[in-house]
């Protein structure tokens, strides 16, 4: 019998098994792979996950989901974390990590940018998440869902949508559809910034009022030649920079 879902965590549970076949396919895991499944719930992606991997990791907040998937699997085949994603060491587990998971929609930016800090740990990242957000995600510049996130994570991942999934395939329906995103960290030759602080923030400053000229947006954390010195008019706007931009921009601010 499917749990009743909680509205305080945001559970929409996936329980059309055409969607849920082509998640696992998406995410073709292999035995003996060290996985984590954010917020499991129901516990039917895990089900799919367990004979093939032999052993899977779940974060799960929900202490009565977490008691039922304990009651349901050995400790040596499945390993319950009972706790807030947003609060759990990712590094505690096997590397590389691979992260896969329905992500709430309420808290599913932080925990992209978590796994922006833990990128040099993963193997890859499968989310579902709601479309309009992984639209964000994979986003070109200048275009109006290319944004803070998008720069973020691009920065340190190839991004890739692979599907969408409709409201019909969740119990409760969600208002909005969903789409299931693969995330593979660049590798160690990628382009770096400098100093990824300053990177940061120049990237959070130049969304912070997209209206704003670079000019005016980024004036407390780049440097008033560091547009000369990369090339950048700072007339643009940041929606029109794409990541190398915002890297060199980031670097001649130094």
């Amino acid at each position: 019998m499917l749990p009743r879902p909680k509205k305080r965590f945001g559970q929409h549970f996936l329980t059309d098994r055409h969607y849920l076949g082509r998640i696992v396919e998406a995410i073709a895991p292999e035995p003996g792979q060290p996985m984590v499944e954010i917020g499991p719930g129901s516990g039917l992606m895990t089900d799919e996950l367990v004979p093939r991997l032999g052993r899977l990791d779940v974060v799960e907040i929900d202490r009565d989901l977490a008691a039922a998937l304990r009651a349901r699997y050995a400790p040596a085949q499945l390993i319950v974390h009972e706790a807030d994603v947003l609060d759990f060491d990712f590094t505690s587990l096997a590397q590389p990590l691979r992260v896969v998971g329905n992500l709430p929609y309420n808290v599913s930016s932080p925990i992209l940018f978590r796994m922006v800090e833990i990128a040099d740990r993963l193997r890859d990242c499968v989310f579902m998440l709601q479309k309009e957000v992984v639209d964000r995600m994979v986003a070109d510049p200048d275009t109006a869902d290319y944004g803070r996130l998008s720069v973020m994570l691009q920065y340190r991942f190839a991004m890739a949508m692979a599907f969408r999934v409709p409201p019909g395939a969740f119990t409760p329906p969600p208002k909005v559809d969903s789409a299931v995103v693969r995330m593979a960290p660049l590798p160690a030759t990628r382009l770096r910034a400098q100093d990824e602080h300053r990177f940061a923030s120049i990237v959070a400053a130049a969304f912070g009022q997209r209206r704003k000229t670079l000019r005016n947006a980024t004036r407390l954390v780049a440097e008033p030649g560091a547009f000369e010195r990369a090339g950048i008019d700072p007339g643009r706007r940041g929606e029109t920079l794409s990541v190398e931009e915002f890297v060199a921009l980031s670097d001649a601010s130094g």
